[in-house]
């Protein structure tokens, strides 16, 4: 039986409201009719009542992200009575889709599933999920949502909003699990998870276990145990945690080694609502995602500042589309004033919280971006009478602070060692040379004097940041470098105090050996040490600092007239810009945001951010990038990509991510480092164990026992004296810096480098992969061509008396009112080709789909105006005749006849449309058409006046490098493979056109996973290479996945490494990088292992029978030294400079196979 709906929809705005109503409704099984009135913002929809109901209907639209009521539903026959089997009749009027009690729903969704499904689906129950969905663009994000969950097995049918962000699933939980489904949309290259509420529900929920069977149903846990202690209930807490994480970025400083990362990892680790945490020692970042419902970004700061580091919130997602603003207000006398702030602040629509603090004159305020911005903010203020500025963001100059912080900190604690270690040297070479020890009383000589308050200065003032940073990290159970040099230098001290207060006590004659001179050259060697090496620390985040600097601070607001004309104009802080503000660029000045040239003609410098050498016309239409330098005309721009969306903060951001990022190779190195200290510890206590027991067995065995022996000092003196100074110098040369600094610092430079040259590579994962690589697949549309048709020839035949120019101008002009890809292409070819913007006048326009159009055309002369000019040469233009080879055609073919003529009545189509207007399509050319289809071009007939005048040739051109990158690929060794969907003959073309032997064509892309994951299976590492939505999941699923820079933006989310520049050269450009970058890492590792692995027993004293042993500072100046040379190691990377690959033979390019 049929019934009519009547819903009322709230929120329906507009005509794109009303059709895109209309439209998704239509798509519902059993809908007959839709009519969307907009005026009264009333849905009517017409249904069968055995297919679907009024319930689903209403929540089909409200999972479009309407505000829906149900105003009540009309039988369109006589209505039964329920005892004639219509028990849907008893719920044909409703006030609102939640006025049904919980079993009338039930019943009439089960109704609705029942005439929707077969008899073997319709007992199970089907489930509706609504998620929320990050990183959707546009329609086509939508389309690939749609289209890869819909395939999957148990789900129903799936309905995606872009303008929520929301997707509303029906499936069934006896096939597939919602956790499935988030991961699916996860892999795809988008941000999936559960709405608050819903996740609150099924938290509520968790004790029932009938619950979640229905939700995660599993035939392998039916006799399992209890769900609490289940496989489900893992994936349960997995699914629950996602909705509700949240990742917020801190800036840690005073970290020193690999252990100082080891141990804050392993500390946070720890924290209940910390579900992963990665810290970098370089970028001196943590990344942390947590529970917002268990921890606080401040409660992880407090945690990181209680283990002896410094720590600052430097950023906090703050949720779906939101932003934050902080304000600095003046003029505020009382808490009346805050009251009134706040109060109006938050009346502003789209505004989500507001706090305003009297004591410090700031506002902190949240809103929705897309719903408000924060000059409206500022502005409200400001009417109420306030003063108002941007408070300045320290989280901009954050690092850069850091660093000098350091670098002031530790060249401070140098120079105040080096007052008092200078001395200690001095000191020394006196009392050795002239071996005069003068003593002040028994025990203790004015040599001892002297070195133990020049020790005591530096032990307890150099060394009292070493004493706090140890202390912590003892405190929470971990160990680092702080705890070896206090270790070292304290051990050293209190042997010698004791010693001499010994001595003293017993007044000896002689003074004892001591150690007094370790605590200073070892503390004076260490902090020279990390002086220099924070300092080229600073040095590797050079590339970051100056894309950070391109940043216009900003920019010029302008209001404009009909004529475009400015009518007003101000200067605004480059955050106070909005997407749709209209922007004055001025010659020489940034372009403050991403937006798009409305009005003049300019030039501008992008090198900076794209590596493009070369100046770039930007004219109306024009895309424009924030950073780039204006070189030469005025420019008004439209805005719009503005704060964290424009692609210098996209390419920022993308940076940080790459250098906070761990290689696989640096896993190894933070293993090592995290148990080195304690292995340390006991290697230099069984060090001093060992040489106690060899002197105390054979005191001969102890390399400075004949020398001591002439000083008089007793043998158990010397014993002691030999087996703490090596003991000391294990733990003063042993040093795991080097070692966790090994990796870091190239991968921060190898990152660094690739951003400047065009190439952002996201992390070390896909760094260190890239050289590994053994095949490199290519998608074809839009990454080995250029994804847009052109025109590549034009054939004339003899049987028309056009000239080439008339014949490109008629064509030009006729496509100028199609929107077919076909001929937008052939309007482009035509003003390019003939030098002019306008076009020939076009009336009674007639266009037939599938076949062509029809039309007539009249002043073309001012096309023609420039004939003599003509770029003919663009082109290849052939007229019957000739030799197909020939590239270029004689004067004579451009010698216009003077013709008279000035209408021409045009048909453009194919075979089959010259056909049906009475036109032969004779054999030859009918074999000039075949000859170009056959090389996969579309071959497009022009009939001027009766006569067929010509043929035009459309395809998707190569890109002028594609080749150039095959042959340099396979030099490289490297298998290459064209992957695509398009048809067989097409590929084959494109892939002879540029030397690539290996071709699967015809492949869907949810089949282009299985094609990659069919070649790793042979053991090979996979490089993917494409642009499009449809190339995502291969993306993800290669070992590497290498975006195109000008492709879409799930391409570029799902891709490891993103081209800027759209140059396929850049391909073999990455893996050269990776090649050096991991080069540089082995180099390093070489010289962590050189200095630790043959210091280590040298310090130990391996080599004393031959009488080579090292001093305490000797060791500290060794264990400095690693460092630094590992650091300056990788800064060579900064030398690092593109290749000039070889040029493309002249030879025959290989058929394909």
């Amino acid at each position: 039986m049929e019934y009519t709906a009547e819903i009322k929809v709230q929120d329906m705005n507009c005509e794109l409201c009303q059709q895109t109503i209309q439209i998704e409704v239509a798509k519902l099984l059993g809908v007959k009719s839709v009519r969307a009135v907009l005026v009264e913002k009333v849905a009517r929809v017409r249904f069968r009542s055995d297919m679907t109901s009024a319930m689903v209907i209403t929540d089909a639209i409200d999972g479009l992200g309407y505000e829906v009521k149900l105003i009540n539903t009309i039988a369109e026959a006589s209505v039964k009575t329920c005892q004639e089997n219509e028990p849907s009749s008893l719920y044909m009027r409703s006030e609102s889709p939640r006025g049904h009690t919980s079993e009338e729903r039930k019943l009439l969704d089960t109704e609705s599933r029942l005439g929707q499904l077969p008899y073997s689906q319709s007992l199970m129950t089907c489930e509706r999920v609504k998620l929320k969905v990050r990183g959707m663009t546009c329609d086509s994000c939508v389309k690939s949502i749609e289209s890869t969950i819909s395939k999957m097995p148990g789900v129903e049918n799936i309905s995606v909003s872009l303008k929520t962000g929301q997707a509303v699933i029906n499936y069934y939980p006896d096939k597939v699990d919602t956790l499935t489904l988030i991961e699916t949309i996860d892999s795809m290259g988008f941000e999936a998870k559960l709405p608050e509420k819903d996740r609150q529900h099924m938290k509520n929920t968790r004790g029932d276990s009938s619950e979640h069977e229905h939700l995660l149903r599993s035939d392998i846990f039916d006799e399992g145990p209890p769900l609490e202690n289940s496989a489900v209930s893992i994936e349960m807490e997995r699914l629950l945690t996602k909705g509700n994480s949240k990742k917020c970025s801190l800036s840690v400083t005073g970290m020193t080694c690999a252990s100082c990362v080891s141990s804050i990892e392993k500390q946070l680790l720890k924290q209940k609502g910390i579900f992963s945490a990665i810290v970098a020692l370089m970028a001196s970042r943590a990344d942390v995602v947590y529970d917002p419902d268990e921890m606080t970004p401040e409660k992880i700061k407090e945690v990181i500042d209680d283990m002896g580091f410094e720590a600052e919130v430097h950023e906090d997602d703050p949720g779906d589309g939101e932003e934050k603003l902080d304000l600095i207000i003046t003029g505020m006398t009382c808490a009346s004033c805050v009251a009134a702030i706040e109060g109006l602040v938050k009346d502003i629509p789209g505004v989500i919280s507001a706090a305003v603090a009297l004591p410090t004159s700031q506002g902190h305020f949240r809103f929705r971006a897309g719903e408000v911005g924060a000059r409206k903010i500022i502005e409200t203020i400001e009417d109420a009478g306030f003063g108002c500025e941007l408070s300045m963001d320290k989280n901009q100059v954050a690092v850069a602070l850091q660093h000098k912080k350091s670098i002031r900190k530790w060249r401070n604690t140098f120079f105040f060692s080096l007052i008092f270690g200078v001395p200690v040297i001095c000191i020394m070479l006196y009392f050795m040379i002239s071996k005069n020890h003068v003593m002040i009383c028994p025990g203790l000589s004015l040599e001892n004097l002297l070195l133990f308050i020049c020790a005591t200065m530096v032990q307890f003032v150099s060394g009292r940041p070493f004493y706090i940073q140890a202390y912590k990290s003892l405190k929470h159970k971990v160990a680092n470098m702080d705890v070896l040099i206090m270790l070292a230098t304290t051990i050293a001290y209190t042997y010698s105090v004791i010693a001499v207060a010994v001595a003293m006590i017993m007044k000896k004659d002689e003074s004892p050996m001591v150690f007094f001179d370790t605590p200073p050259m070892l503390l004076v060697f260490i902090s020279l040490g990390r002086w220099l090496e924070h300092i080229a620390k600073a040095k590797t985040s050079d590339a970051l600092s100056k894309l950070m600097t391109l940043q216009a601070t900003e920019a010029i607001l302008v209001t404009i007239g009909k004529e475009k004309q400015i009518l007003t104009e101000r200067e605004i802080n480059i955050e106070l810009v909005q997407r749709g503000d209209i922007l004055k660029v001025v010659p020489g000045a940034k372009m403050p945001v991403d937006g798009k040239v409305i009005d003049g003609v300019s030039s501008a410098d992008e090198a900076l951010i794209t590596g493009e050498s070369m100046p770039v016309v930007k004219k109306p239409g024009s895309i424009v990038i924030g950073g780039s330098i204006n070189q030469t005309g005025t420019l008004l721009m439209e805005a719009t990509h503005v704060g964290t969306d424009t692609t210098l903060s996209q390419i920022v951001k993308l940076v940080q991510d790459a250098q906070t990022s761990k290689a696989p190779i640096q896993q190894f190195a933070d293993k090592i480092s995290g148990v080195f200290v304690p292995g340390i510890v006991c290697l230099s206590t069984i060090t001093l164990v060992t040489w106690i027991a060899i002197g105390f067995s054979d005191i001969t065995k102890i390399p400075t026992y004949e020398k001591a022996e002439e000083h008089d000092f007793n043998e158990t003196e010397i014993i002691l004296q030999f087996a703490f100074r090596v003991a000391i110098s294990v733990m003063a040369i042993a040093c795991p810096c080097a070692l966790g600094l090994a990796t870091p610092t190239a991968v921060m430079v190898g990152t660094g480098v690739g951003a400047q040259n065009g190439i952002l590579i996201k992390g070390g994962e896909p760094l260190e992969m890239a050289h590994k690589l053994e095949t490199v697949i290519f998608d074809k549309t839009g990454t080995i061509t250029n994804g847009v048709p052109v025109v590549t020839k034009v054939h004339t035949f003899q049987q028309s008396q056009l000239t080439v120019d008339e014949f490109v101008a008629i064509a030009g002009s006729a496509e100028a009112s199609s929107e077919h890809p076909i001929g937008i292409a052939i309007v482009k070819h035509a003003k390019e080709v003939l030098m002019t913007d306008s076009l020939g006048k076009c009336s009674e326009f007639q266009a037939e789909p599938g076949y062509g159009l029809q039309c007539v055309i009249t002043n073309i002369s001012e096309m023609l105006a420039n004939k003599h000019n003509a770029n003919l040469a663009k082109v290849e233009v052939i007229t019957d005749g000739e030799n197909e080879d020939d590239k270029h055609v004689s004067d004579k073919n451009y010698i216009n006849a003077q013709s008279h003529k000035t209408t021409y009545k045009v048909l453009i189509g194919n075979r089959e449309w010259m056909k049906r207007n009475n036109l032969v399509v004779t054999n030859e050319i009918d074999g000039v058409m075949s000859y170009h289809e056959n090389m996969g071009q579309t071959a497009i007939l022009v009939a001027v006046d009766g006569v067929i005048a010509g043929m035009m040739s459309v395809a998707d051109s190569v890109k002028a490098e594609a080749a150039q990158t095959v042959h340099t690929l396979k030099g490289m060794g490297m298998d290459i493979i064209l992957l695509t969907g398009d048809n067989r003959r097409t590929a084959e073309n494109i892939a002879k056109q540029v030397g690539i032997t290996q071709v699967f064509a015809e492949v869907l892309p949810q089949n282009k996973v299985e094609k990659v994951k069919e070649i790793q299976a042979t053991g090979k590492r996979v490089a993917m290479v494409g642009d499009g939505v449809n190339d995502s999941p291969a993306l993800v699923q290669a070992d590497v996945g290498i975006a195109i820079g000008t492709g879409t933006d799930v391409a570029v989310e799902a891709g490891d490494i993103v081209l800027i520049k759209n140059d396929l050269m850049d391909v073999a450009g990455a893996i050269d990088l990776s090649k050096h970058t991991v080069r540089r890492i082995y180099i390093n590792f070489f010289f962590a292992c050189i200095f630790n692995g043959l210091g280590i027993p040298i310090a130990a004293g391996a080599l004393s029978t031959l009488g080579v042993f090292l001093q305490p500072w000797m060791a500290s100046a060794a264990m400095a030294t690693s460092s630094v040379t590992v650091v300056a190691s990788s800064l060579m990377l900064k030398l690092y400079k593109k290749p000039h690959f070889s040029p493309l033979p002249e030879e025959t390019i290989p058929a394909v196979v």
